[in-house]
């Protein structure tokens, strides 16, 4: 998803943050009846079909972000399109059910267990005999082998981005027989399913040289549904054909040509028949749901429906003037156009925009939107290394200053997605491992956070050191008139960084809260007055049709904040001494400590997609705000978030998000691992971007990656989980939706969830079969 972690999806998705499950983000090792499992908030939507349904042949068309660098999903710059190709073309010991769980593969495993635990684990792997290399030598122990060698870290030469795992074993030999390898590890690993996926071939794996570069550019041996038939860097595109030496259920499509498409302009290609599948933003639902629901009678166009009528439907919320808006935004305004020369010129480019913009809602007609949850959760990050925030009880107020199933319900709710905040740092709902333990740090509770601040030495109304070489003291508070500033005007200031981007201080912008409320208040009852005036049989609870201008109704509803009343029932400054001179709009007053007041920098990308992560932004804000702490936003470039603002620390909040590995054990733990001083002085914080961490989580880690007993296992991850909500270094906040669009014939792709795609079982649905119902509702 392009609206959240901009900069980050390219490194988060890279093997470097994720172990030998990076394929299909791999789930925790067993599951006991003695707990109940939990269930996914949603489930896959990827219109299942039996394979005696789809059709053979045909080309799908793929859109991804970008054609790899790599091909070699165990180096640094290997992207998500690394792990499409790999899933694909290349052995994989598990797969993941619907649930986020791991199941044996049978078409490489028959079966794999501990079979020794003392002296040291034995894992046994009994490879199916017909799995072979499409070069024809069977899948064996060498192969095993040569890859733990070139992961285990032991030789520098080999160019590895991650080794987890493979540096706990101790020797790799073949069974008693060809089929047969066994693992032994000189240490307990509860997580050695998460090993040997993908499995690459020797040829690959066996010196640093292959490792380093013959993988990069091309695959010449695979084992999988399909093969690696070309990468075209020129064109963008990659080529992957069905593979003749497959022996598993032969696969339907022909081809799949995974094509480099940027976000903004998927919609465009879908229209023009370019692409057939293509994950999409929030801001490009709209119109393809405007047109899936345009009139199906002859004669209508995408704004009007049958008769007339509204696209949309009865049961929608959307009416004519959103359709209307919806091409007028496309097209940057309807602005009026003279009788001159330049007027007509003008009316002529608009006429052809929207005969351009009907042509492309007349061929989205085709497609339909699926809908789920992706395996990773979008998180408030709080950089505890210094500043206001390295007061463990400033960081817990920020968290029970928030309300985390309003920003849940922001997100996910005009998308028709459930809206649960997510309970847990290393798990999401349906894998094994997930609890929700948030009650370690507490919910939404202004009074709480007020005198948790209140302790930490933060008070209203402290004097405040003037800046800039201005002299005297002033209050903590809203700046009144004597400012020199327009009453109400928002401020804005240099944020610093090379973008030249401009901070926003959240509590200027509530100069305007008074007159925005009203202005709402207005709004809000037109659109009462507007939905009531529709047809009788309207769900008025029917937010998830609401697709169309969701990033207008989201951003919208963070006025809600803007202005309400504090605890008690007093507004801001009400029982102020008489003669003090009013907040200007009755702003909260700003809390300060030794002659500074409480204020955090909220870094954020700026690039197009982020809309939904800035609207989160800005309702944190609000609900800071209501707490006395004050927030300048600091819009930067995509390319510079992470790595020039993320990863370097130069930030106080920031919004990016983690995939759910359900390895936690192994791969979150360098994620909450507490940081430690290096060799040279500096710290080393492996992927902790918080900088919060303990000595207890880390030993809670690292008992849970050495126990065999599942059961137990969950349990310490569980603990550890607790004991990071308790850090409040990091704040979840909700399950990132997954939207993509596809062809409405195209059947068992779309929004995957957890589950790993089966690539063998993609295609069209044959003439005269209809596509069978699910949850995407389209």
């Amino acid at each position: 998803m392009s609206n959240d972690g901009v900069g980050l999806r390219a490194v988060m998705r890279s093997v470097a943050f994720l172990t030998a499950g990076a394929l299909a983000v791999p789930a925790l090792a067993g599951c006991s009846s003695e707990d109940p499992a939990s269930k996914p908030l949603a489930e896959q939507d990827i219109a299942p079909a039996a394979r005696d349904q789809v059709a053979d042949g045909g080309t799908l068309h793929w859109a991804v972000d970008a054609v790899p660098e790599t091909l070699n999903t165990f180096q640094a710059d290997a992207n998500a399109t690394t792990t499409t190709v790999a899933q694909a073309v290349l052995p994989s010991m598990y797969r993941l059910d619907a649930n986020g769980r791991p199941q044996v593969n049978p078409d490489y495993l028959e079966s794999a267990k501990v079979v020794e635990t003392e002296p040291k684990q034995v894992v046994l792997y009994k490879l199916n005999q017909q799995a072979v290399w499409s070069d024809g030598r069977e899948i064996g122990a060498a192969d095993f082998a040569a890859q733990w060698r070139a992961l285990s870290g032991k030789d520098s030469a080999y160019w590895t981005a991650r080794n987890a795992g493979y540096e706990r074993i101790e020797k790799i030999e073949r069974g008693a027989n060809d089929l047969e390898v066994r693992v032994t590890f000189a240490r307990p690993y509860a997580d050695w399913r998460s090993l040997f996926s993908p499995l690459y071939p020797k040829d690959v794996m066996g010196t640093p040289d292959s490792f380093n570069d013959s993988a990069r550019k091309k695959l010449k041996v695979t084992a999988g549904p399909f093969r690696l038939k070309k990468v075209d860097r020129k064109d963008g595109e990659v080529t992957l054909a069905r593979s003749e030496r497959w022996w598993g259920h032969p696969a339907k499509l022909d081809e799949i040509v995974l094509t480099a498409v940027p976000r903004d302009e998927r919609t465009g290609a879908l229209a023009a028949g370019d692409v057939d599948l293509a994950e999409i933003d929030p801001e490009s639902l709209g119109r393809i749901t405007l047109a899936a629901r345009a009139g199906a009678k002859t004669g209508s166009t995408p704004l009007a429906g049958p008769g007339g009528l509204s696209a949309h439907g009865s049961g929608s919320n959307l009416g004519a003037a959103d359709a209307l808006r919806s091409w007028a935004v496309a097209h940057e305004g309807d602005e009026e156009a003279g009788d001159d020369e330049a007027g007509a010129r003008t009316r002529d480019k608009k006429r052809e925009a929207a005969l351009a913009y009907e042509r492309q809602q007349t061929a989205l007609k085709g497609f339909e939107v699926r809908r789920s949850l992706e395996p990773a959760y979008t998180q408030l990050a709080l950089n505890g290394a210094s500043g206001p925030l390295a007061d463990e009880r400033v960081r817990r107020a920020v968290a029970r200053a928030l309300d985390r199933k309003a920003l849940a319900k922001a997100v996910l709710t005009p998308l028709g997605l459930p809206a649960e905040p997510v309970g847990s740092h290393l798990a999401l709902s349906g894998q094994d491992a997930y609890a929700d333990n948030s009650g370690a740090l507490g919910g939404q509770d202004t009074e709480g956070a007020e005198a948790l601040l209140a302790d930490a030495g933060w008070v209203h109304g402290g004097p405040v050191k003037k800046e800039n070489g201005e002299k005297g003291e002033k209050a903590a508070g809203a700046e009144g008139e004597k400012s020199g500033k327009e009453p109400g005007k928002k401020s804005e200031k240099k944020s610093g960084d090379e973008s030249g981007k401009k901070s926003e201080k959240s509590e200027k912008s509530e100069k305007k809260s008074d007159k925005e409320d009203a202005q709402d208040s207005e709004d809000s009852a037109e659109s009462a007055d507007s939905a009531d005036s529709k047809s009788d049989d309207k769900d008025p609870e029917d937010h998830a049709n609401r697709s169309d201008g969701a990033a207008r109704h989201l951003a919208q509803d963070g006025k809600q904040y803007a202005n309400k009343l504090r605890p008690g029932g007093a507004p801001a400054g009400a029982y102020a001494p008489k003669g003090t001179p009013a907040p200007a709009g009755a702003a909260t007053k700003v809390l300060a400590k030794n002659g500074k007041a409480l204020a955090l920098r909220f870094v954020l990308p700026s690039g197009p997609g982020s809309e939904t992560l800035r609207t989160v932004a800005d309702r944190i804000s609000s609900m800071l705000a209501k707490v006395g702490i004050r927030t300048e936003i600091s819009k930067v470039s995509d390319e510079s978030y992470f790595k020039d603002h993320i990863a370097s620390g130069q930030y106080d909040l920031a919004l990016y998000s983690w995939p759910a590995s359900a390895f936690p054990a192994t791969d979150a733990r360098p994620i909450f691992a507490k940081p430690v001083p290096a060799a040279d002085g500096s710290l080393n914080v492996e992927q902790n971007y918080t900088r919060v961490g303990t000595d207890q989580v880390d030993q809670l880690f690292d008992r849970a990656v050495t126990t065999l007993d599942a059961s137990e296992s969950r349990s310490l991850i569980r603990k550890a989980d607790s004991r990071i909500w308790a850090a409040a270094g990091s704040i979840p906040l909700y399950q990132r939706p997954q939207l993509t669009a596809a062809k409405k014939n195209l059947v068992n792709a779309g929004a995957f969830g957890f589950q790993t795609p089966v690539y063998e079982d993609m295609g069209f649905l044959k003439k005269g079969v209809k596509p069978a119902s699910g949850p995407s509702g389209n």
